[in-house]
């Protein structure tokens, strides 16, 4: 199986990749930008997208390849989590390629896929390691051995991502947030506003968001637009500032309980510049430290994390069946 298509459709990224025998060619990217003006993800509008754009799609992902329809021997494909509607335009899509073409094809797990975006391109991970899973839907720690994860960490309410979308709603900012509060940090004091690093009392692995948002919705309620306004950087970067920290400190926790001097980031907050320098200064203080970041472009969703995900069982001939449905509420423990 040496020519794999990937397919990502599990939210508001429609892409399509090409993998052979383990090596990226192509990676596609399609961002819809008609959520902008919503402030977040419509659903409906997503699916829709991905009917209009994903044939496309993968059409560039093989042209810039340099490959035909002809020349794929498998497909990879996300089947959750995720929008159910967004799920099953990739799903249908896959299972009509294979069928047409007389191919297996494989569900992953698109939790699974951000796992494998480290991996892309480099050999030198050696298992276990921790992976930080920091995204719009998700804030976990596993513990990852090889076929093997162990959940150590998981969120109790927002993700980190949607703490940044909700917080770049109240400070008037576009979507998706993490950019653009990251944009509006840049000169901000990151110690004028004390914004709380919140702690969960049943597990002190476990991250919590709602309160930190809360929090920065109350400041702003007792400010007017001018104010508001005028202390933007500053109230910018102290709350990306608190969710930095919160990453930070539940991540050294993990480190200290396991052992592991192996650190995996992935998912679209990787992407972060403040986090990334926090992590550096992490680095420094344990020696032994080694924290691996995807390239940029594998960050936030993309159908080259799937397709390396999906070469990984597509060589053990783990392909799935045509009964295979999308899950939304897909764990990575049950995928």
């Amino acid at each position: 199986m040496n020519v794999v298509l990937g397919i990502e459709t599990s939210c508001d990224e429609t892409s399509a990749a090409i993998m052979k025998d383990g090596e990226l060619l192509s990676n596609i990217v399609y961002s819809q930008k008609i959520h902008i003006k919503y402030g977040g993800v419509v659903p409906e509008y997503a699916s829709r997208e991905h009917e209009k754009n994903l044939i496309n799609t993968i059409k560039e992902s093989l042209c810039v390849a340099n490959l035909t329809m002809s020349d794929l021997d498998a497909i990879a494909v996300t089947y959750g989590p995720g929008l159910l509607g967004s799920l099953l335009v990739g799903l249908n899509m896959a299972k009509g390629l294979s069928i047409g073409l007389d191919i297996p094809f494989v569900g992953v797990n698109h939790m699974e896929g951000h796992l494998f975006a480290n991996m892309i391109g480099r050999n030198d991970i050696n298992y276990p390691y921790l992976c930080l899973l920091v995204s719009g839907g998700h804030t976990q720690i596993w513990e990852v051995e090889a076929d093997n994860y162990n959940l150590i960490s998981d969120t109790i309410d927002d993700a980190a991502g949607e703490a940044f979308d909700k917080g770049a709603k109240i400070l008037g900012l576009k979507y998706p947030g993490g950019p653009e509060i990251q944009k509006a940090s840049i000169g901000g004091n990151p110690e004028r506003y004390n914004f709380p690093r919140p702690q969960v009392k049943k597990s002190k692995f476990n991250f919590s968001f709602s309160g930190l948002k809360t929090s920065l919705l109350y400041k702003c309620r007792d400010m007017n637009d001018k104010s508001i306004k005028d202390s933007l950087s500053d109230l910018s970067a102290s709350y990306q500032e608190a969710i930095v920290d919160t990453l930070i400190n539940k991540l050294e926790l993990a480190i200290n309980e396991t052992g592991i001097n192996t650190v995996s980031i992935a998912g679209g907050v990787a992407a972060n510049k403040r986090f990334r320098e926090k992590t550096s200064m992490l680095v420094d203080k344990y020696q032994k430290l080694s924290v691996i970041f995807p390239d940029m472009e594998f960050c936030t969703d993309n159908a080259a994390m799937i397709a390396a995900a999906g070469y990984n069982k597509i060589i053990k001939k783990q392909f799935s069946n045509y009964d295979l449905t999308a899950v939304p509420n897909l764990s990575l423990n049950n995928g």
